[in-house]
């Protein structure tokens, strides 16, 4: 029966491939054509698989030409789908790294072809790393049932779960983090029912009570230190209000919050004044790549959610000193709200150390319903901010991570329609030259037109997460968990 059907695909895959037709008289469109998503022009890494894509007028046939390096390739639709096989899109790749491949899309309609003006990819030898992690939860998340965290390879289509909340009776999961972008050593929360906080480290899964008679919460927005034995966390007072007619549906604020370091080996929570203090919000920790900054979002406090809009967040660091477990007494600002008039979050400095990517929204400090957030790049080196005018859109660009060799970033955005996060990833060169966002690829074009659910804090990593979601459960189900310790300064 598998040889039936091995025979069956590769007559229909000839059948196919001469039924291209062969193109001889054509009227130039003059004009890219309209295609979603839009891949014209973009830089990719030469691991990514297929960018898949369709004509928004499909016509009565249409024919896209392929070229490069090697043997062109040819494929007819009739339905304006095109289905590039992934083994002659890995050739192509491969054979034109450092180049380029043309693209050209031809459309009948009446009778009459037309051909539009040819557009490239390009391909850096750059690879982005092979796994991507995210939450897929409903847009609206006021309310929600199923939610998990999943992992896509990015050099084929294939999705598996991290964990999935079916598995603990439907809870909340959230703020899954990476150490170094390392599969293997991760952490993630439960919230309600099963609460606390998971860990993952070197296949072992632990289990955590964070809330402490000293802190406001237990341990929310997370980064981990290079070392792997600390984890800086904010604790926040987290609420949120719905608008009927604002063009930002949601907006969420913290009455309070500090940032507090959680050690691994202690299992012990410290702090310093300079982070945990009355007077100020702090949140949104962010560690150096050689863990000696800790990077964090501060701002005044104002009555909220009545003057939400005047809370503007600056982003400060401070030194950390790991082998005395203490902190610097200076704390330096390098995004001013007061100058900026706006505010900043999200910070994640590149694994090589040279630049620091964050967000920036008119107010508050979770943009990610804020249409006017952008994506901020500065370069720790030369000290100036970087264009990203060819990354940002009109709506929503936010949450954010980097690939482990520094040249990537992926970053969810509501572009499309305004209301689902999608991902989209973008070329960060060593000079600071970026290129074209691109959607993150999916195998049926049509594939986000039907999917109900939202993309959210995209993580990369270095290879697939071993961890079983059973094991994880077992854990979380039938342990109530370490609780952690405050220790005072």
């Amino acid at each position: 029966m598998r040889r039936l059907v091995r025979v069956w695909l590769f007559l229909f895959g000839l059948i196919s491939s001469c039924s291209v037709p062969d193109i001889q008289e054509y009227n130039d469109a003059g004009i890219y054509p309209d295609l979603f998503p839009d891949y014209i022009n973009v830089t990719v890494p030469c691991n990514i698989a297929p960018l898949n894509f369709r004509l928004h007028q499909p016509g009565q046939q249409a024919v896209l030409c392929m070229e490069g390096k090697g043997n062109p390739l040819k494929i007819a639709s009739s339905d304006g789908k095109f289905l590039i096989p992934l083994h002659k899109w890995k050739r192509f790749l491969e054979e034109n790294r450092d180049g380029k491949i043309k693209l050209t899309v031809y459309k009948r309609d009446n009778g009459l072809w037309i051909r539009y003006k040819p557009f490239f990819i390009n391909i850096s030898s750059d690879p982005i790393d092979p796994y991507l992690v995210y939450r897929l939860i409903e847009p609206g998340y006021e309310l929600w049932n199923e939610m998990g965290i999943y992992q896509r390879s990015l050099e084929t289509y294939r999705e598996l779960p991290v964990y999935e909340n079916k598995m603990t009776s439907y809870n909340c999961v959230n703020c899954h983090s990476f150490c170094m972008e390392d599969p293997q050593t991760m952490m993630f929360h439960m919230r309600e029912l099963y609460g606390g906080t998971i860990i993952i480290k070197n296949g072992q899964v632990e289990k955590l009570n964070t809330k402490t008679d000293s802190t406001m919460s237990a341990l929310v927005y997370p980064s981990w230190h290079p070392s792997g034995r600390f984890i800086a966390f904010s604790v926040n007072k987290i609420a949120q209000v719905f608008y009927l007619n604002n063009k930002n549906r949601i907006e969420v604020f913290d009455s309070g919050s500090d940032v507090v370091m959680y050690d691994t080996e202690r299992h012990e929570i410290f702090t310093s004044p300079l982070l945990f203090s009355k007077n100020t919000l702090e949140t949104f920790p962010g560690f150096s790549p050689d863990g000696k900054t800790l990077y964090f979002c501060s701002a005044r406090s104002f009555q909220v959610p009545e003057k939400s809009d005047s809370v503007k967040y600056s982003l400060c660091s401070v030194p950390f000193y790991p082998d005395t477990r203490t902190f610097g007494e200076k704390v330096d600002t390098l995004f001013n709200s007061k100058t900026f008039g706006k505010s900043a979050s999200f910070p994640r400095v590149s694994p090589d150390g040279r630049f620091l990517l964050f967000t920036v929204s008119l107010y508050g400090s979770f943009p990610v319903w804020h249409k006017e957030a952008d994506l901020y790049l500065f370069d720790l080196k030369t000290k100036r901010y970087i264009d990203l005018s060819n990354i940002n859109s009109p709506d929503v660009d936010s949450y954010h991570s980097w690939s482990s060799n520094s040249r990537w970033i992926v970053f969810s955005s509501r572009r499309v329609d305004g209301l689902y996060t999608r991902l989209y990833i973008a070329y960060i060169g060593k000079d600071g030259k970026t290129g074209k966002a691109f959607m993150l690829s999916q195998k049926d074009p049509d594939f986000y037109n039907a999917f109900m659910k939202a993309y959210n804090i995209p993580e990369l990593v270095k290879g697939e997460v071993k961890a079983g979601p059973y094991l994880i459960s077992r854990q979380a189900k039938n342990t109530n968990g370490l609780s952690v310790r405050f220790k005072s300064q």
